[in-house]
């Protein structure tokens, strides 16, 4: 069922060089998107569209997101090999392999149950180990906190505290921050027990995230 051709792999290295060319440099970032075969989330008749630098519907009005916008967040991160990972969003899981690559110790929640369940079918047809949680991802996993990092894979209102807290000192938390139709990207850092620097970057646009300390559609 699942088939990766040295044309898939063909189209992979386009879609790298692309990403380089706007402004991701970290290698294991840019090797992880050159490794996973994106095009396993798309029907077959959407092939073309798996290794072009956008988002696509994935149902349950939710995307698998632009390559080049998982490429940002995951380099942001600065994922170690040992570090534990915690991904709010686990949608199509595309976004889950590529920090598999990085580190075996990610945790992922989804809200959707439909998704998650296609998601969890996903990662065991193709021996993917994650963690994986249904569950109002906005108040993080603090059965397994605290984690290295913290990944928010939809726009949020504000950054919500429940997050902060579950964040090692010395970790990091990338998170889109804005109202619905337009988001910054954020970068938190816990410098101390109650101390943190924030980043302000660029301009993104997200599915919104769901729940208690997200919005409440």
């Amino acid at each position: 069922m699942f088939t990766d051709s040295y044309k898939h792999k063909g189209m992979r290295n386009g879609l790298v060089r692309l990403i380089r060319e706007k402004g991701i440099r970290d290698e294991r970032v840019l090797q992880a998107i050159a490794d996973v075969p994106r095009h396993f989330f798309f029907e077959k008749a959407f092939l073309e569209h798996a290794y072009q630098d956008k988002a696509f519907p994935i149902g349950e009005g939710q995307t698998i997101s632009q390559p080049y916008t998982v490429a940002y967040q995951t380099e942001l991160l600065e994922v170690q090999p040992t570090d534990k990972v915690l991904e709010i969003g686990t949608g199509s899981g595309y976004q889950c392999w590529i920090l598999l690559k990085l580190t075996p110790n990610v945790y992922t929640i989804e809200y959707n149950k439909i998704l998650y369940q296609k998601a969890v079918n996903f990662f065991k047809a193709m021996n993917l180990k994650p963690n994986t949680f249904l569950g109002d991802g906005s108040l993080g996993l603090p059965a397994y906190a605290p984690y290295d990092k913290i990944l928010v894979t939809a726009g949020a209102p504000v950054v919500p505290k429940t997050l902060l807290s579950q964040l090692k000192v010395g970790g990091i938390l990338v998170i889109p921050v804005g109202d619905t139709n337009n988001q910054k990207m954020i970068r938190i850092t816990r410098v101390g027990e109650d101390e943190f620097t924030r980043e302000e970057l660029d301009n993104f646009k997200f599915v919104p995230l769901l729940g208690k300390s997200g919005w409440n559609l």
